[in-house]
Formats: C-alpha cells, sequence, structure tokens
C-alpha cells in the first residue's frame, strides 16, 4: 500500500466500529510499558514496572496482551547486545531510552497501533516493534503517541527518536528521513473460508469476479489498472464500493461480492477477529501497495543523518535471526508481511507514487 494512513481507517473500518476493542501491550517485569493517554504524550514506567537498565541482561517483553482478539498475547524474552547498543549515538544511549512515535490519534488503527482496554496504554505491532527494538538496547521504550502530521513533527523536532508507525519508506520522504525496513506493505485479498480462491500474484485469477475496494485508495488505482488490462483481453471485473468496512463484510459474507481488496493488516486483523464466528474469512494472497515492480516497505523512520538507522536496522536484523521477530508477527497475524532482512535505506515508492 503506499501509505497514506487517513485512507487505512476508511479501508479497515471495524477500527471505527472498535471504539471499544481495546487492549494493552505492556512490557513484562523487566520492561515498561508507555501510557499515552487521549491526547499527544508518553509516560516512561507503568506502575508496579521495573525500568530497563543498562546492565540488564534481557528484558520480557510482554506482545499483543489484552488485545481483546486482534492479536495472540505472547511473551517474548530479547537479551539485550552490547555490540548494537553500542552503535546508538551517545545522546540516545545515555538517556537510558528510547523515544518511539506513533500517529496512532485520534482513532488508531488495530491490529497496529490502539488503546487498549486499560483507556491509556498503547497497544499493537507497532508499539511492540519499538519495544524489542528497545529490548536490544537495553533501553526503556517511551511511547509517544500524536497525530499522523504530528509524528513527523516530533521526528524533525528530535523529540522523537524513531517514528514506528506503519511509514511506507518512499523516495521523496527520503530527502527529510532515513529509514531501517521491517515489514512488507502489503495489500491483501480477502476471500470467505470456504471458497477455493486465491490471487496466486497473478491478477487474471480476477477475470469474472465481483471485488470491493476503497475509493480513492491506492489499492482502487490498482484495481481499476487490472479492470482495464482485463476489458482489454475481453474478460471482466466488477469493482463494486461500500460506505463502511461493515457494509463490505456483509457483502463478502452474504456472497454479494467475492473478494475485498485492501490493506493487508486491516484483512490480518478481521480474519483473526471472525476466525471463532459464523462468517470466517481468510486471506487469499497479497500484492505489493508499490505496484507490480517494486515490492513496498515499512521502515523505522528517524531524522536523516542522525545516525540511529543502522542501529535500528541491526536491531532488527537481531530480532529476525534469533525468532523473535517471527514471534512478533505471527501474533497479530501478519507473518505474510516478514521481510528476510532489514535494509538501511533500501529503494522506495518513487516521487511519482508517492
Amino acid at each position: 500500500m503506499s501509505f497514506t494512513r487517513s485512507r487505512l481507517l476508511p479501508s479497515l473500518g471495524v477500527g471505527a466500529v472498535l471504539a471499544s476493542l481495546l487492549a494493552a501491550a505492556a512490557c513484562g517485569s523487566s520492561s515498561s510499558s508507555a501510557a499515552p493517554g487521549a491526547s499527544s504524550g508518553s509516560v516512561s514506567a507503568a506502575a508496579g514496572q521495573s525500568v530497563v537498565t543498562a546492565a540488564s541482561e534481557s528484558t520480557d517483553v510482554a506482545i499483543a496482551q489484552h488485545t481483546n482478539g486482534a492479536g495472540t498475547a505472547t511473551t517474548i524474552t530479547v537479551p539485550t547486545v552490547a555490540s548494537i547498543r553500542a552503535e546508538l549515538p551517545a545522546s540516545i544511549r545515555e538517556s537510558g531510552k528510547l523515544v518511539i512515535g506513533q500517529g496512532a490519534l485520534p482513532a488508531g488503527f488495530p491490529p497496529l497501533s490502539f488503546i487498549g482496554d486499560d483507556q491509556k496504554t498503547l497497544t499493537g505491532s507497532e508499539p511492540d516493534l519499538g519495544r524489542l527494538i528497545a529490548a536490544v538496547y537495553g533501553l526503556q521504550p517511551e511511547i509517544v503517541n500524536a497525530t499522523w502530521d504530528n509524528l513527523f513533527v516530533g521526528i524533525d523536532s528530535g523529540k522523537t527518536d524513531v517514528g514506528i508507525s506503519n511509514i511506507t519508506d518512499t523516495e521523496t520522504r527520503k530527502q527529510k528521513y532515513d529509514f531501517a525496513s521491517y515489514r512488507q506493505d502489503n495489500l491483501g485479498f480477502e476471500v470467505n473460508k470456504s471458497s477455493t480462491w486465491n490471487f496466486n500474484g497473478n491478477y487474471q485469477n480476477l477475470a469474472g469476479k465481483t471485488v470491493a475496494v476503497a475509493s480513492g485508495t491506492n489499492q482502487e488505482k490498482i484495481l481499476l489498472e487490472w479492470q482495464a488490462e482485463l476489458k482489454a483481453e475481453g474478460k471482466s471485473l466488477d469493482v463494486k464500493y461500500y460506505p463502511t468496512q461493515a457494509a463490505v463484510n456483509l457483502a463478502l459474507s452474504s456472497g454479494k461480492i467475492d473478494i475485498y481488496f485492501g490493506p493487508n493488516p486491516g484483512i490480518a486483523y478481521h480474519v483473526k477477529g471472525d476466525a471463532s464466528g459464523p462468517n470466517p474469512t481468510r486471506n487469499a494472497g497479497t500484492h505489493s501497495g508499490a505496484g507490480a515492480t517494486l515490492q513496498g516497505l515499512i521502515a523505522a523512520t528517524t531524522k536523516k543523518g542522525n545516525g540511529l538507522a543502522r542501529p535500528l536496522a541491526d536491531a532488527i536484523n537481531y530480532l529476525i535471526k534469533n525468532g523473535q521477530y517471527a514471534k512478533w508477527l505471527a501474533a497479530y497475524n501478519l507473518s505474510n508481511e516478514a521481510v528476510p532482512t532489514s535494509l538501511v535505506n533500501p529503494p522506495g515508492l518513487p516521487k511519482t507514487n508517492s
């Protein structure tokens, strides 16, 4: 998905209905949970939890805690890696904390980042990855929640060390920021669990199908391009639009549409939440949000030239190599967005598509 967060919320839809789906993913006994309130701000350690220090040998990070079905709760142990900690800019290392920015105000976007059922703690895959990275450094994670625009203001001002908030790597953003990739930026195809249809990386498999998509999104642009190509081949593709995600879900369960094409994290969230319900669905494939010629990437984002991109990539690669990364993705049903390695400033969406 060429990421525009304002379009993720409508395509998720359930996030709006899920003001009550509030959950907390706090760090474990040797870690802390940030607990942003309803306005932009941050806290370091929650009551009754100890703060990670440089002397800590490892941190137990509680992932997807109290997410009410948005994730599977698990605890992941992460040792402090002195060699990677040493790569950090001295100012961050000596502060004893890593300030991690989120752009989840006002409503959040499950399963990526949203307010927990304690009404204050930020949970989801993005803040949890920040907590895992901080644990590699032996630092206290401090989560700062803001609006999407103010997330970047925090990075620009240096008040936020890194943004980990579903930010797509683009060539335009590289003019101001450095990136360390950590997830594929994918769109997904959702079908009823009983359906045998799969995308299999081939748009021609959409011939004769009825597909719902959100208007004004990158996925709509891609789908309409496929529709035009199929029409030129004498084949049909019926595109449908619905006002809400709830309406899309109803159309899919009732058979009015064959497929929903939208942001992969939102589909992962719905599939997981409906797994035990009367109308379970499944993910029938993914496609790069950047289109057919480039795999889009989601990346940890820092102020250009601040020296943090390489330590971020090294921390993520440590988590990949040692299995914590896979456990983190699995907890949120996002294993189909795994990357084999974290790259510093990899090719991003071109300026013509960002």
